[in-house]
């Protein structure tokens, strides 16, 4: 995408969930995951590549010992089959035993990320946790109940903290959805 193509996204662009939002959602997340994990030394994984906005602000306010890695994955074959994931990358800190928290941009259809964590189950994890900052309300049964969930977002396209609209403005403090798109 351009630069003017990426200006003109954003100026048509409907603001869902100003700065100052995006910020209570991101302190209120990081005081119950606090409350749930502060006695546990949890492992952190970041799911790459929407979560990092969201994870990086929520870590500088978790105030307990933690461990923290990243993994990508990203779901391949039939879409509803089996739940099987292709990691790009798994996480290199050993699950095994541990009291994992995942942490994620958006839950859309929640397909990916109940595969991650049904595989990180399987890696042996004591419990796998998840956080998104979004949830998508569409309306659809997903596999995967968020444990923590920073905002709801409508069924529309939004990017911004993170989420994307065609490769750009992850790096917006707010969430915005496409105009015409309600």
């Amino acid at each position: 995408m351009d630069f003017e193509k990426a200006r003109a996204m954003l100026a048509d662009a409907e603001l869902i969930h100003d700065e100052a939002a995006v910020q209570a959602a991101v302190g209120r997340i990081a005081e119950d995951v606090c409350q749930r994990l502060a006695d546990k030394y949890p492992l952190v994984l970041c799911v790459m590549t929407g979560g990092v906005v969201f994870c990086g602000q929520l870590l500088t306010q978790l105030k307990f010992p933690l461990d923290f890695d990243y993994l990508h994955a990203t779901r391949y074959g039939p879409e509803t089959q089996g739940g099987k994931i292709s990691w790009r990358t798994a996480p290199w800190t050993s699950v095994k035993g541990r009291s994992v928290l995942v942490v994620d941009d958006i839950l859309d259809e929640g397909v990916t990320l109940a595969a991650v964590a049904e595989s990180l189950r399987r890696m042996g994890a004591a419990e796998v946790l998840t956080a998104v900052f979004a949830d998508k309300l569409n309306g659809k049964k997903k596999p995967l109940v968020a444990d923590f969930v920073g905002l709801t977002v409508p069924d529309r396209f939004v990017f911004g903290y993170g989420m994307d609209a065609g490769g750009v403005w992850r790096n917006l403090p707010a969430v915005y959805a496409m105009k015409g798109d309600a």
